[in-house]
């Protein structure tokens, strides 16, 4: 058994067909075929199930793949601990961000990024907080930008700022005629427009939703914030999106109107996380600083006083 065979075995089970598994593998289809059959001999056991309908792991294939993937983590650790015995800010990180936050902040912090790391080869990954959660547990991602607060005994996490929520409504809604800011109290009854389960921004808004007796709009639900910012934009209802989504570059949308929500305005506190023994733990609170680096007021860096923002979300969503 060696570490290339359970390069495929896992590959496999990521692709669930033999041509997409030897593709991502650069081997050709019969190869990887070929030492799957000779790791499966070698075990003594079938990993996989060979169907019409497909591929699927056995029972004992699942177990091993679990196993598989942490010795390959391991593996890449031990590649990275060389590679930065040479230079500790060189070699390939992979950084995990969510994707209501991804597309707004990376634009703002890559400059800064580049700047400090000129060596790093950062690799982004955009994936729901579960998904990142269980990457960053596996080894698949080094680091990931996530709303706080994350229990988890085995990683470790470092505040980076903190960003309030804005009231999204047509140009022609009640709402957008007021100049002063609202209050949860003054939604009253409004049914908001959410995104579909699995992102961390539909538990967010529905812990505002909990907190100031709103509702969910029934009958529909977003795969993404372009989507939501369509759907008010065409009248359908209003919904509550983060600064950094609403904020240049990102353009304007000349039929929404955006409302800030008074004393009691909800918001998210965004931090960095890492296993506690990455190879990239020193890099880490220089990562952060990068990642702080938001300009404009947009966001307040952690460690800043802020006033009027006594709602986290992520924390009522936790309570819950």
């Amino acid at each position: 058994m060696n570490l290339r065979d359970l390069e495929y075995l896992v590959a496999l089970a990521d692709h669930r067909h033999f041509g997409r598994a030897a593709a991502a593998c650069f081997v050709s289809q019969p190869t990887l075929s070929t030492q799957l059959k000779k790791l499966e001999g070698e075990l003594g056991a079938e990993l996989i199930e060979r169907g019409s309908r497909g591929v699927l792991l056995t029972a004992t294939g699942d177990q091993v793949v679990a196993r598989a993937r942490a010795m390959l983590g391991e593996a890449d650790d031990i590649r990275s601990i060389a590679t930065q015995a040479r230079d500790p800010r060189s070699g390939t990180l992979r950084l995990g961000v969510f994707p209501t936050l991804a597309p707004y902040l990376l634009p703002h912090v890559m400059p800064a990024l580049r700047s400090r790391f000129p060596q790093l080869e950062l690799l982004l990954v955009e994936e729901k907080t579960g998904e990142l959660l269980d990457q960053l547990h596996s080894g698949r991602v080094d680091a990931a930008v996530l709303a706080l607060p994350v229990t988890s005994e085995s990683l470790e996490s470092v505040p980076l700022f903190r960003e309030e929520f804005l009231l999204a409504v047509p140009r022609t809604h009640p709402l957008a005629q007021q100049d002063a800011p609202l209050t949860l109290a003054q939604l009253g009854s409004t049914d908001l427009l959410l995104l579909a389960e699995g992102h961390c921004l539909r538990d967010q808004a529905l812990a505002v939703c909990h907190t100031a007796g709103l509702r969910e709009r029934d009958g529909f639900r977003a795969t993404s914030l372009e989507t939501l910012r369509h759907m008010v934009a065409s009248g359908v209802g209003v919904t509550l999106m983060p600064e950094l989504s609403v904020s240049p570059p990102v353009p304007a949308y000349d039929d929404i109107t955006l409302r800030r929500l008074g004393p009691s305005a909800p918001y998210r506190d965004v931090g960095l996380l890492w296993r506690r023994g990455s190879v990239y733990r020193d890099l880490m609170s220089d990562l952060a600083e990068s990642l702080r680096s938001v300009p404009g007021g947009l966001v307040t860096p952690a460690g800043e006083p802020t006033q009027g923002l006594p709602h986290n979300v992520a924390e009522s969503r936790n309570r819950r």
